[in-house]
């Protein structure tokens, strides 16, 4: 949006489909971000995954019939980024995916689905790495659509990452200690009563030599309650609530080591050259395992604190930023954009 805004050629709107539906938590983003108040907030809230899509694209169509623009802009591989391309592609809108082309190769996750199906119906695919490219031509895609152009997660990291410097360790006492930043969100990790006890078991032990934090997902919070999960009374495990940008981009940059099962993450984590160990038995970044930090550990508990301990011994993985994330992905998009609705 910023890349655009200061095109005369291009006006815009924003829609925020209400998915990621937390007041609080939105609010914060959309300040933290710098993102404008949406034009159209369709509040479509929780649900399943049949019932919040159908509900976005009943919602999300009424919108583009009103503006009917030259093109709509979707992102990632959520429920919303499917429900707003098929509400397109049957309307006659023409579509840029950003984010395109990342492949888990698991169709047992809903965002494989959502991606595998965006992509065969947008006009334009943006891709972040390499391996977009060769996935969407391997799928069948012709290769006037796709456009590699970098990151633009990096993007809003690079331009936040100053206003980032130490603010998060302060808040949460931590000075200049070493310690282990932990997210986990995934049905295959959260809502397994087996598997989230060997997490935390696994993270318990950990924390007898290195500091664990970890900012809690609402949905993880009520499972550990729910199970009854308790954390060693030897170890330091610190569960706190879920932070804003600016406070989670603080604790990550410094952080000795990241274990988390985001997509997202593992990206971050590999330009501000933190190790990173992914609790999945797959990734769709893999340009983070080929040339970044990420070390991919699946559900194995032994080999997670193996890492742990060999990164606490200086043996880390040394990992180098790919191609085009360099914060200008937006700026390459914006061009291109441009350049199709004339």
């Amino acid at each position: 949006m910023r890349a655009l805004a200061g095109r005369r050629d291009v006006e815009q709107a924003l829609v925020h489909t209400g998915q990621h539906y937390d007041d609080n938590m939105s609010e914060m983003f959309f300040r933290e971000l710098g993102l404008p108040v949406p034009d159209v907030n369709l509040e479509v809230g929780s649900g399943s995954q049949a019932w919040q899509t159908a509900q976005i694209m009943m919602r999300f169509e009424k919108v583009v019939l009103d503006e009917f623009p030259n093109w709509v802009l979707v992102y990632g591989d959520v429920n919303s980024t499917v429900a707003a391309a098929m509400v397109c592609a049957k309307l006659g809108i023409r579509v840029g995916h950003v984010e395109a082309g990342l492949r888990s190769f698991d169709r047992t996750m809903p965002e494989e689905i959502n991606r595998l199906l965006t992509d065969q119906i947008a006009d334009l695919l943006f891709t972040p790495s390499k391996d977009g490219d060769e996935n969407l031509v391997r799928e069948g895609v012709t290769t006037e659509k796709i456009h590699l152009v970098g990151n633009v997660m990096i993007d809003t990291l690079v331009k936040l990452l100053p206003k980032a410097q130490g603010e998060g360790l302060k808040a949460k006492g931590l000075g200049n200690e070493k310690y282990a930043l932990v997210t986990l969100h995934r049905p295959s990790n959260v809502d397994e009563p087996k598997m989230l006890n060997k997490i935390m078991t696994a993270l318990g032990e950990i924390s007898i030599d290195l500091p664990v934090v970890f900012p809690v997902h609402p949905r993880t919070r009520t499972k550990i309650s729910e199970f009854g999960f308790h954390i060693s009374e030897n170890g330091r495990v610190n569960l706190i609530d879920p932070l804003g940008y600016l406070d989670f981009l603080s604790l990550q940059k410094n952080a000795t080591v990241v274990i988390t099962d985001s997509g997202g993450i593992q990206e971050e984590t590999t330009f501000l050259g933190v190790p990173c160990l992914t609790i999945r038995q797959n990734t769709e970044r893999p340009i983070t395992v080929e040339m970044g930090t990420n070390i991919v550990v699946g559900q194995d508990m032994a080999q997670l604190k193996r890492e742990v301990y060999n990164i606490l011994d200086g043996q880390s993985r040394q990992g180098r930023v790919p191609p085009l994330w360099d914060g200008h992905a937006s700026e390459r998009i914006a061009e291109v954009l441009a350049e199709n609705c004339a």
